[in-house]
């Protein structure tokens, strides 16, 4: 069953397409039947310029495990970066 949730963030990075490098400015992240993972289910992750056109998107689809995995090696090499490296995260006010 698909959940339909579906998130979307901007991001500030680079990713690399078909044609080079481009810089990356929106991601979604949505939980739903992937089109080439040999799963029932994956979390798709795709991050992209939209200005850029189709070209410029970079799409992962991971097995639950696998993100789960992947969502924590990315915070733990975050949280275990030496003082001053990583910016802070701004807490918004809710």
């Amino acid at each position: 069953m698909c959940t339909y949730r579906t998130e979307k963030v901007t991001v500030s990075g680079s990713g690399k397409g078909p044609r080079g490098w481009f810089a990356v400015t929106d991601a979604t992240v949505y939980l739903d039947h992937p089109v080439s993972a040999p799963a029932d289910h994956t979390l798709n992750i795709d991050v992209l310029n939209p200005e850029q056109g189709a070209g410029a998107r970079v799409a992962l689809e991971l097995d639950p495990v696998a993100a789960r995995r992947l969502a924590e090696a990315i915070l733990t090499v975050l949280d275990e970066a030496p003082p001053g490296l990583v910016k802070p995260l701004a807490r918004s006010a809710t």
